[in-house]
């Protein structure tokens, strides 16, 4: 049996774009990515602070050190710029794994930087 537990999450990042035309995904400074453990392709969670939406889509890369946290597509109908949102990511794993599994959690600052 497999169960699936918190991989990876960017807690309390901040929209800095909402790019409704475009192929749906969420663009994420590559910087972000790598502190959080997260890779291009990965399905992702969104929680929005501002309004309790919660969406699902895949990670874009976005250039590194730029703190860009974009929406994409119709998930850009979710969120405005300067909403708060938390990103997560999940994993499968056997129940035995989970019990000393660390998930990786990150705080960005101002501007969504490390």
């Amino acid at each position: 049996m497999f169960i699936e537990v918190l991989k990876s999450k960017i807690h309390c990042a901040t929209i800095t774009e909402a790019n409704l035309h475009y192929m749906g995904s969420i663009t994420i400074d590559e910087d972000l990515m790598d502190a959080a453990n997260l890779i291009a392709g990965e399905k992702v969670q969104i929680v929005n602070n501002n309004n309790g939406e919660r969406i699902e889509t895949y990670i874009i890369k976005g250039e590194r050190g730029s703190g860009c946290i974009c929406l994409n597509g119709a998930a850009a109908r979710r969120a405005v710029v300067g909403d708060v949102v938390i990103i997560i990511s999940y994993a499968q794993m056997t129940p035995e794994e989970a019990l000393t599994f660390k998930p990786t959690v990150i705080f960005p600052k101002q501007g969504n930087k490390l």
